[in-house]
């Protein structure tokens, strides 16, 4: 298994074109001559990835950026600052390049996306007009799925499932506890976004237990029958941290019922379970743009068709990224990374008055159960009747009961995967 590098990931890639960005304050002024107009809504994986690949499928297409953040912090590789590896800085991504390119990035919140009038309102007032336009808006949270828990509940039960402040404040709460304290985490139903994800960070978190905290535990509540690379996940807990991590499932009374975020205790059907560092993950749904724009349904997701990522609902819309209904494909940011390459071509194509192409998708994922033990899972997904589909035989999962050096390579192909795919998109 090949080692790969931000150096080898980028070799062969060709050079971007260097264009003046430009500022915004309200309704756009797009450059002279632009043959089309597109506007993307948000900045994460999938967003800065169609951004910056329309621009290198046809240079001449305005486009504009609309995320509030100056800095786009990713969720993966965020469980390695809630377990101490790395710092805040290491998964900060900066637009700079995407300006450079000719990106024209609006530092604001869209509030609407206006389909039939081809507009984006703005938070701060004014709107983008757009021939078409591609949203990544992310999730948002099912609060009302939990009785106690809200918006108003995260400064005392983080959910540390949108990466930022919620992040570090999780961390500190972590650093705070005492040693032969209690860390639970409920991870949510299906679907969500990064299902490995609650795997993982019961893994740092542990790690970091069994350097600074030894005499602490971990509960998980999860009201799952399975989570994602379950077996490899268990394999190496065992492996690393024989009985620290209490794991109880649906079938175990893992399902929580109600919190009471000010004793932090989870009730459960049979019992409670009270920590002294909560870490909930609420059920979720599309980001509330999404909603407000007429792109969910009544899944709270977003259906597009999977040849364009157009929405089914706005024509001229599409959507990428963990809001979309892509299945099989999971909510990751290395899925839509890929989604947003298939869109972009897609709508160059589409502008351009040519007919896109059959797309095909890849998805990998890599995850830490400490710094020296990396796991992984990957598919390859194809095209076929007017929907996303495995290919047969391609992909795989990390083999169970490998060496140590298997693992600790596996760790330095995540970090080199982390490194490729964050300079690709915003390097």
């Amino acid at each position: 298994m090949r080692k790969y590098t931000r150096r080898s990931f980028n070799k062969g890639l060709a050079g971007t074109v260097a264009l003046a960005a430009y500022s915004l304050p309200g309704r756009a002024a797009f450059s002279a001559g632009a043959k089309a107009r597109v506007v993307v809504v948000g900045g994460g994986f999938g967003g800065a990835t169609a951004a910056k690949y329309l621009k290198r499928f046809d240079p001449d297409i305005s486009v504009t950026l609309i995320e509030p953040s100056p800095r786009f912090m990713t969720c993966p590789f965020s469980n390695t600052v809630i377990g101490g590896i790395n710092s805040m800085d290491y998964i900060t991504q900066s637009y700079d390049a995407l300006k450079a390119m000719g990106v024209i990035v609006v530092q604001d919140a869209a509030t609407r996306v206006d389909g039939a009038g081809k507009s984006v309102a703005l938070a701060k007032g004014g709107s983008v007009e757009f021939d078409r336009c591609i949203v990544s808006p992310g999730i948002d949270f099912r609060w009302d799925k939990i009785e106690g828990l809200g918006a108003d509940t995260v400064e005392r039960i983080p959910h540390a499932w949108k990466a930022g402040a919620q992040t570090m404040m999780l961390r500190k709460q972590l650093e705070a506890m005492s040693d032969g304290g209690v860390f639970v985490i409920a991870p949510p139903v299906n679907p969500f976004r990064c299902p490995p994800g609650p795997g993982e960070r019961i893994s740092l978190v542990a790690n970091y237990f069994k350097k600074a905290k030894p005499k602490s535990k971990i509960v998980v509540l999860d009201p799952k029958k399975k989570f994602s690379k379950q077996g490899l996940f268990k394999e190496g807990w065992a492996k690393l941290y024989p009985g620290m991590i209490e794991y109880r499932n649906i079938d175990d009374d893992g399902v929580v019922r109600r919190v009471d975020a000010d004793t932090k205790t989870l009730v459960t059907d049979f019992g409670e379970v009270k920590g002294d560092v909560v870490n909930f993950i609420p059920a979720q749904k599309a980001g509330k743009i999404a909603e407000a724009s007429g792109l969910a349904d009544k899944t709270g997701w977003c259906p597009v068709k999977h040849q364009t990522f157009e929405s089914t609902l706005q024509p001229g819309v599409h959507v990428i990224g963990d809001a979309s209904l892509a299945a099989p494909m999971p909510k990751s940011g290395f899925a839509a990374s890929s989604q947003a390459k298939v869109c972009a071509e897609a709508v160059a194509n589409l502008l351009g008055g040519r007919t896109p192409k059959t797309p095909k998708f890849v998805n990998t994922c890599y995850s830490l159960v400490d710094e020296n033990y990396g796991i992984s899972v990957a598919m390859v997904y194809g095209y076929e009747d007017g929907k996303i589909v495995k290919v047969k035989g391609s992909g795989g999962l990390s083999p169970t009961g490998a060496s140590s050096e298997f693992r600790r390579k596996e760790a330095d192909y995540a970090r080199g995967w982390y490194e490729s795919i964050s300079n690709d998109i915003w390097g």
